[in-house]
C-alpha cells in the first residue's frame, strides 16, 4: 500500500475542512454568537494538521483500487469525526456519539438527524449542518482532484471510489477537467435554487441552506417543520424541481451544454427516471385524492405527491406534509422509492436508477436464453451491449447492498420498535434518504435509538454514500494487515531494531 499517498490525500481533505470550518465561524461572527469562535479554532487546528501531512509531496503519488477505496472511506470518517467536534464542544449536542451521527448524516447527505429542537441551535451550527451537505454532495475528493495538480492514475481511483454509480466515466480526456466541470455545474445549479427561493420571499440565511441541503440531496431544514414552515406553494415547487434536477446524472447537463441532444434522447436511464417519479405522483395522487384533507382537491394534491415523490426518489429527505397518514398504498411506493433511488452520478443516493436497468436487462437476456438456447441475447443499454464485468459488479452490489441491509435491521431491532420504524429507518440510513415512516417518518427522528443503533445507521449512512466497497474494503483483514504493518515498519522501536541488525 502506497501509505505517504494515502496520508498526502487525507492532509489535503483536512485542510480543506478547515478553510470550511471557517465558515460558520463567520456566520457566527456576524450573528454575535459566541460559538464562532469554536469553529475558528477547529478551523485552525484543521489548518495546521493538514499543512503538517501536505508540506512534502510523496514521491510516487500513484496508486491502486486499494488505496483508493481506504483513502476514500478514512477521509469521510475523519471528516465526519472531526465536523462532529463544534457540536459537541459548543455544548449544542451534549452526547459526541449523537455530534458524530449529527455530522456523518450531513457530510453523507442523508438528512437524518438526532435534534428535537432545531431552530434552538446558533446560526453557525445551522449553517455548518447544511453546508457539510454541501461538501459531501459532490464529494470533497472530487473538489481535490479539481484543484491539485494531476496525479496519474491516483485520480481516477479516487474518482470511482466516491462517484455514485455502478461506471464512472469521463466527460473530457482529463480527470482534472472532468472534475471541475463538476464542481461548476454543482455551484451554478445551487446559485440559481438560491436566486429562485429569494424570489419566494425567503430569507437570505434560509435560501442559502435550503440550497445547500437541496444541491446535495441531504435534507437538513433550519425549522422544524421542514419545508412546511414557508407555507409557500411557490417555494415548495421550486424546491420539488431542484430536488429532481439534482437527481439526474450530471452528465446529461454536459450533454446538453455540448449541444449533443441525440445522446440525451438516447439516455434510458433518464427515460426510466423521468417514468419512475411520473407513475409514482400519479398513482399517489389517484390514492389519496379522496382523503378529507384533499377532498378531491387535486391541485393541492399533486402538489404534495410530487414533493414527497422528488424528496424520497432523488433522497433528498424534506418534508411538507406528513406522509405517515396517507393510505397503505402511498407508503408502499414511498418504500419502493428508497430502494430505487435517483441516477447514477448524481448527488442522490439509493441503489441508483442505472443498476436497477442493469440487473433488470440481463435477468431478462438470461430468461430469453433460457427459452430459446440456440439463440444469442445480449443486454443492451444506450444502443450499447452492457460489459459483463458490469453486470458482475452490479450483482455484487446487490447481493452485498442485501446483506448489509438485513444485518443492519437484525440488529436495530434490538430495540423492540415496530417493523416499519426498523425496516425504513435502515433504508433510509443506508441510500442516505433521512425519514422513513413509523418512527422516522417526517415528524420523527432518530433521538431515542440505542447507541449501538446509532452506530449502525452512521456506518450505513457513509457505507451508502460511498456505494459500500470503500468501507468493506477498509475493514478488511488484509487492509488491516498492511496497514499494522506500514505502522510498524515505520515505528521507533521498529527502526531502531533494524539499525542494531544491520
Amino acid at each position: 500500500m502506497n501509505f505517504y499517498a494515502v496520508v498526502y490525500y487525507l492532509g489535503w481533505v483536512v485542510e480543506v475542512l478547515g478553510f470550511s470550518l471557517l465558515m460558520p465561524s463567520f456566520v457566527g461572527l456576524f450573528y454575535h454568537e459566541s460559538v464562532w469562535f469554536i469553529y475558528l479554532i477547529a478551523a485552525v487546528c484543521c489548518l495546521a494538521i493538514g499543512t503538517l501531512f501536505i508540506i512534502k509531496k510523496p514521491k510516487y503519488s500513484f496508486f491502486y483500487a486499494k488505496e483508493g477505496f481506504v483513502t476514500v472511506a478514512l477521509a469521510w470518517l475523519i471528516m465526519s469525526l472531526i465536523g462532529a467536534i463544534p457540536f459537541h464542544v459548543s455544548g449544542e449536542i451534549p452526547s459526541f456519539l449523537d455530534a458524530f451521527f449529527e455530522s456523518a448524516s450531513g457530510f453523507s447527505t442523508t438528512g437524518a438527524s438526532i435534534l428535537t429542537d432545531i431552530p434552538a441551535l446558533s446560526h453557525a451550527a445551522l449553517f455548518w449542518r447544511s453546508f457539510t451537505h454541501w461538501i459531501g454532495g459532490m464529494g470533497v475528493l472530487v473538489f481535490l482532484l479539481a484543484i491539485l495538480p494531476a496525479s496519474g492514475g491516483g485520480s481516477m481511483q479516487l474518482m470511482k471510489a466516491e462517484s455514485p454509480g455502478p461506471s464512472i466515466g469521463k466527460f473530457v480526456p482529463k480527470i482534472r477537467e472532468t472534475a471541475m466541470i463538476l464542481y461548476v455545474l454543482y455551484t451554478v445549479m445551487t446559485i440559481l435554487e438560491t436566486i429562485f427561493l429569494l424570489f419566494g420571499g425567503m430569507p437570505w440565511f434560509d435560501a442559502i441552506t435550503t440550497a445547500f441541503a437541496t444541491a446535495g440531496t441531504g435534507g437538513f431544514s433550519i425549522r422544524s417543520s421542514s419545508i412546511a414552515f414557508y407555507n409557500s406553494a411557490y417555494i415548495e415547487i421550486v424546491i420539488t424541481v431542484f430536488m429532481l434536477l439534482f437527481g439526474v446524472n450530471f452528465s446529461i447537463y454536459y450533454l446538453i451544454l455540448t449541444k449533443r441532444i441525440r445522446e440525451v434522447r438516447d439516455n434510458e436511464e433518464i427515460r426510466a427516471y423521468g417514468l419512475i417519479v411520473l407513475v409514482s405522483i400519479a398513482v399517489v395522487v389517484l390514492n389519496i385524492s379522496r382523503m378529507p384533507v384533499y377532498d378531491h382537491n387535486i391541485p393541492l394534491a399533486v402538489k404534495d405527491s410530487a414533493f414527497s415523490v422528488a424528496t424520497l426518489v432523488s433522497s433528498t429527505g424534506f418534508g411538507t406534509v406528513d406522509y405517515n397518514q396517507w393510505p397503505q398504498l402511498s407508503k408502499a411506493i414511498f418504500f419502493v422509492l428508497m430502494f430505487i433511488g435517483s441516477s447514477a452520478g448524481s448527488t442522490g443516493g439509493g441503489l441508483k436508477v442505472q443498476r436497477i436497468l442493469i440487473l433488470l436487462k440481463s435477468s431478462l437476456s438470461e430468461i430469453g436464453q433460457l427459452v430459446h438456447p440456440r439463440s444469442v441475447r445480449s443486454a443492451t443499454i444506450d444502443k450499447r451491449k452492457i460489459d459483463n464485468r458490469v453486470i458482475r459488479q452490479t450483482k455484487s452490489y446487490f447481493v452485498i447492498f442485501m446483506l448489509i441491509y438485513i444485518t443492519s435491521v437484525l440488529i436495530v431491532s434490538l430495540d423492540d420498535f415496530d417493523m416499519t420504524t426498523s425496516l425504513t429507518s435502515v433504508i433510509a440510513t443506508l441510500n442516505n434518504i433521512g425519514p422513513g415512516l413509523g418512527l422516522v417518518g417526517p415528524k420523527g427522528g432518530y433521538a431515542e435509538f440505542s447507541a449501538l443503533s446509532k452506530i449502525v445507521f452512521i456506518f450505513d449512512m457513509i457505507a451508502g454514500r460511498l456505494e459500500l466497497l470503500p468501507m468493506l474494503v477498509l475493514f478488511s483483514p488484509t487492509v488491516i494487515k498492511d496497514t499494522s504493518a506500514a505502522l510498524a515498519r515505520r515505528s521507533p522501536l521498529k527502526r531502531k531494531k533494524l539499525k542494531r541488525i544491520d
